[in-house]
């Protein structure tokens, strides 16, 4: 009887440990899940302060107009992706409140139309699960306040989490999207899928239309 309780009680500590790692390594795969995604482009400066001209640099200001700014959070327009039958919000800002609400604008680059790298990101699990299936010549059209710019795909690649090519400024007016990347990876993913396309259109919007 001595014999058995003792491998009863050895059993009961070996159960309860095994549980408890169990749950430890799911807490600590949610985290991942949760914070996988969060940042989905390379940190470089603060946030573009409130006082940013309503006019970005590279813009002709007869022409691009946002006015007035957009504040983090604000929701600036929806991209719309033909290909894939998707239209999503974009929101001013990529930090995790954004990117749970939508598409997420970098702050730090310039707003859709603008000539220059107009950056998005988004989570690899929700908005820009089907971003693999687009193909090269898929027109992305974002409508904003200041109007309807349409791009065309023009190049798919993938870097390491720090690579702040995904950032740099451009001579012409281009999309860049980017997500975590391998797309089913489980955690904080290594790298990123980037997605690069050419403004082809631009339909201004009427002054009454602005904000």
């Amino acid at each position: 009887m001595t014999r058995t309780r003792a491998f009863s009680a050895i059993f009961t500590v070996m159960l309860v440990a095994g549980v408890a790692g169990i749950g430890v390594a799911g807490v600590q795969i949610y985290q991942m899940r949760t914070s996988a995604g969060n940042q989905v482009l390379p940190a470089l400066a603060p946030l573009v302060s409130e006082s940013t001209p309503s006019v970005q640099s590279g813009a002709n200001p007869r022409t691009i107009v946002y006015s007035p700014y957009p504040k983090v959070g604000d929701v600036i327009g929806i991209l719309s992706m033909p290909s894939l039958k998707e239209k999503l919000p974009i929101i001013e800002g990529t930090d995790t409140a954004e990117l749970k609400r939508g598409v997420g604008h970098y702050v730090r680059s310039v707003l859709p139309g603008v000539q220059d790298n107009s950056v998005l990101a988004g989570h690899r699990d929700s908005v820009f699960s089907q971003l693999g299936k687009l193909a090269l010549g898929d027109p992305l059209v974002v409508r904003t306040t200041a109007g309807q710019f349409t791009y065309m795909v023009s190049n798919f690649r993938i870097v390491m989490a720090d690579d702040r090519t995904v950032i740099v400024p451009t001579d012409s007016a281009v999309l860049t999207l980017s997500t975590c990347y391998p797309f089913r990876y489980i955690g904080n993913a290594p790298k990123r899928y980037v997605v690069t396309a050419q403004l082809v259109e631009t339909e201004l919007a009427a002054p009454s239309q602005l904000m």
